[in-house]
């Protein structure tokens, strides 16, 4: 079973083996195929994922019809349609396995279910989701501070194994490039 959300859950909370037992009785394992979805536009949401092993990306169609990868999610995080999670209205998004993957589901209603039986579950999620919320914050600062090319140093200086994960043109999209100005700066050996 989910030996690694349990272990990650532990780094920020303390969970009895009870409420370990509990989370593990409301959760599913999933393999997704790479270039599988889990969401896609005008379905409802109804669930969050933790990647166990793989890759998720999050985008939308953009207005000139190019995708537009808002996040992307590797072993350890989290991912999901926040928006059509909580509103129960179809979502905009995508969700896809950039890799094969595995992930851990927890359906909403389950998720909600599991607050009221382990309170300090929902203080772990506040967590993340602050962690989460303050590198979209730095995301968008990035986006107007730098340069195309700092930008892409920066993230390569933080994430270089994530780099070689992902296909070129996809790590354009999130960074919010031209695959072209991405072969510009790689050929640089920025």
């Amino acid at each position: 079973m989910p030996a690694n959300l349990i272990n990650h859950i532990k780094k920020f909370i303390e969970l009895t083996e009870a409420d370990a037992e509990l989370i593990q009785s409301a959760v599913t394992v999933k393999l997704v195929k790479k270039k599988a979805f889990l969401l896609q536009p005008d379905q409802i949401c109804r669930e969050t994922y933790f990647v166990s092993k793989g890759c998720l990306r999050l985008y939308f169609i953009n207005k000139k019809l190019n995708e537009q990868i808002t996040q992307f999610a590797i072993e350890n995080w989290w991912m999901t349609d926040y928006s059509s999670l909580e509103s129960g209205k179809p979502s905009t998004y995508y969700i896809q396995a950039v890799e094969n993957c595995e992930v851990v589901v927890i359906n909403k209603t389950r998720l909600d279910e599991l607050f009221k039986q382990v309170p300090a579950l929902e203080r772990y999620f506040r967590i993340v989701q602050q962690r989460a919320f303050t590198a979209a914050q730095k995301r968008i600062e990035y986006i107007y501070s730098f340069s195309d090319e700092e930008r892409y140093r920066h993230f390569s200086s933080l994430f270089p194994d994530f780099i070689q994960r992902i296909p070129q043109y996809m790590l354009a999209s999130y960074l919010g490039f031209t695959p072209q100005f991405m072969s510009k700066i790689r050929a640089k050996k920025v």
